[in-house]
């Protein structure tokens, strides 16, 4: 209990105290568990919403309500990283930027697409059960994505999340981990999961590969921006499966 309370703590808002510091290979084996909370509180905004304005506005709001929930953590490293990779001319000059707490147009630009995306793929669902089991799977996998980032790629320094979780973790606990957000992913939006796991495996490998090419390996803000990567991808694959088919226990 105290990981998992640790995790929540780590990566939203949610005022919850552990009562010491929660090591960080102990806490991001349950980060899925925590972007499955996420996703149903702002998939649950979302289906309500429906119910009284237009789509697209309870899209917006269910969005704005999960920025509240994590802080924008995971939409700051993206900025992070587009600002890094697309302004720096050297890895030394990228990692300079990545630990620079300011946003410039790169990074702005990222993150409004971001915001965008996710807004006009909630939007366009024609219905609140869509919205809301779309959007569960979505944070669950983007979570997953960074445990797989996580045993899969290098991490770029030996120090900072990346290198630390890396290093400390029980690759097997990580493994069972983003296995059953998978099979929770089947459970609550059934086959539409399989297309769904194949948009976030390339996601992950795509910013992981990316993330090897500029800095040689993966760093905290990497792995926020592999999040965003992936809860993006996997909402527009589900605006596109709701647009055609009911989810399977509606």
């Amino acid at each position: 209990m105290i990981a998992i309370l640790g995790a929540f703590q780590f990566l939203t808002r949610i005022p919850i105290r552990t009562g010491h510091a929660v090591p960080h290979h102990r806490i991001v084996v349950w980060f899925p568990v925590v972007g499955f909370v996420i996703g149903a509180a702002v998939g649950g905004v979302a289906a309500g919403l429906d119910e009284l304005v237009p789509p697209v506005v309870a899209g917006a709001c269910a969005v704005a309500i999960g920025l509240l929930i994590t802080g924008a953590f995971h939409e700051d490293g993206l900025a992070d990283v587009a600002d890094a990779f697309g302004g720096g001319w050297t890895r030394d000059q990228r990692l300079e930027i990545l630990k620079d707490s300011r946003h410039g147009t790169y990074g702005v630009a990222a993150l409004a697409t971001s915001i965008v995306i996710r807004v006009a793929a909630v939007g366009s669902m024609p219905a609140g059960a869509a919205m809301f089991a779309s959007m569960v799977a979505a944070h669950m996998l983007a979570r997953a994505a960074i445990l797989a980032a996580l045993l899969t790629i290098r991490p770029a320094s030996e120090s900072g999340l990346g290198a630390d979780a890396a290093r400390t973790m029980r690759r097997a606990t990580a493994t069972m981990s983003i296995v059953a957000a998978g099979a929770l992913a089947v459970l609550v939006v059934g086959w539409w999961a399989v297309p769904m796991i194949g948009v976030a495996a390339f996601g992950t490998a795509a910013t992981g590969w990316l993330a090897l090419r500029k800095i040689d390996g993966i760093a905290g803000d990497v792995l926020g921006a592999i999040e965003q990567v992936v809860e993006c991808l996997v909402l527009v694959v589900a605006s596109g499966l709701a647009a055609r088919y009911a989810i399977w226990w509606v």
